[in-house]
């Protein structure tokens, strides 16, 4: 019969790395931009200008959301926010079905259903993407509750330019902004992904 020797300085170390483990699986996810605290997302229910069916963002639970506030003719951060979420549900690959895109929009005068189809298709979103419509009176407690103010001009907007990311429990994770978003919104998607 052969003796099994353990020796006990293997066995330290095999503990110390369980332990390394368990903790590293139990630690926050770190994300980049600004932490909101796990608090829960402001529901709302709009109506999606691209299939005309009501949305209601307590039904994404289970998906992670990427929320922001657009508008079709804005000249500038609206198109480059739309355009990096199109590369992020590229980059996403397999996982982009777990992620909800949605766009609230900022312009009611504007926005129409025909218009968002058109900005919709211009960035090439089409999958897991909503982009909500409404009038100023449904549009206006949703910019409330997510902090948004709009100033309309007779040919531009201006609004924040905030991109929420919401996890798939329904809470706040981290607040972006449209030069944060090359570098950071997939990376963060990953990360919530994961947790």
């Amino acid at each position: 019969m052969i003796a099994h020797i353990v020796d006990p300085m293997t066995s330290a170390i095999r503990s110390v790395w369980v332990v390394v483990l368990v903790l590293g699986a139990c630690a926050p996810t770190t994300l980049a931009g600004t932490d909101l605290g796990l608090t829960d997302a402001p529901d709302f229910t709009l109506t999606d200008g691209v299939s005309g069916h009501a949305v209601t963002l307590s039904a994404q639970r289970g998906r992670v959301v990427a929320l922001t506030f657009l508008y079709t003719s804005c000249p500038d951060v609206c198109p480059l926010t739309a355009t990096r979420f199109r590369s992020a549900q590229t980059e996403l690959q397999g996982d982009a079905g777990r992620v909800t895109f949605i766009a609230v929009s900022v312009d009611p005068d504007r926005d129409t259903p025909q218009a968002v189809q058109a900005f919709s298709a211009a960035h090439g979103l089409a999958s897991s993407w909503f982009f909500l419509v409404g009038g100023r009176g449904q549009l206006s407690p949703v910019w409330a509750a997510y902090g948004i103010g709009v100033q309309a001009g007779s040919a531009t907007v201006t609004h924040n330019d905030a991109v929420y990311l919401i996890d798939a429990r329904g809470r706040e994770r981290v607040l972006l902004h449209s030069e944060d978003l090359a570098k950071d919104l997939t990376g963060d998607l990953r990360a919530l992904l994961k947790g």
